[in-house]
């Protein structure tokens, strides 16, 4: 297992919830090394061609992520995920802001209006940064960053026109 994979705890968290082969098309790749290359990915941000060969190849990877963005899989997946954690009591929905802490600068009345990059100030992060998390919510936050990806890959697709090779 790789740093920044999913651990045993993790994995048998979402598997349930993960799409089953309907054993129409040919064999699937093995879900585990799918999902560990995404979010590998998503973590460090490196290319699709580049992403390590220990997650299988580099098309498959992408075209399973590009298939779950386009009908909803990470969505749902989030959802179910997310569900089963707040039934088992390990999500605090509370948030506490104060407002003497949640300043302004002076320049930013003017600021544009697009939206922040994708993911950028996440990418670097240590893993000692969520040590004291359970896997539930540790599978949560993982799913998270995967589902704003796919938000913002379906943005950018939004607006740029079909191509057709």
């Amino acid at each position: 297992m790789g740093r920044g994979d999913l651990t045993d705890a993790e994995w048998e968290r979402l598997e349930p919830f993960l799409p089953v082969s309907n054993r129409r098309c040919g064999r699937w790749r093995d879900h585990r090394q799918v999902v560990d290359g995404i979010l590998h990915r998503v973590w460090t941000g490196v290319h699709w061609r580049d992403l390590p060969e220990r997650f299988g190849p580099w098309k498959t990877v992408y075209e399973w992520h590009r298939l779950w963005s386009a009908d909803g899989t990470w969505e749902r997946l989030l959802q179910q995920v997310q569900a089963e954690a707040e039934a088992v009591g390990d999500i605090d929905w509370d948030v506490s802001v104060d407002s003497t802490i949640v300043r302004a600068h002076q320049h930013a009345a003017g600021a544009r209006t697009d939206p922040p990059p994708a993911l950028a100030s996440s990418k670097g992060a240590g893993a000692g940064e969520h040590q004291d998390e359970t896997p539930w919510q540790s599978l949560v936050a993982r799913l998270v960053e995967v589902v704003l990806e796919a938000k913002v890959w379906a943005a950018r697709g939004a607006g740029s026109p079909r191509r057709f090779t």
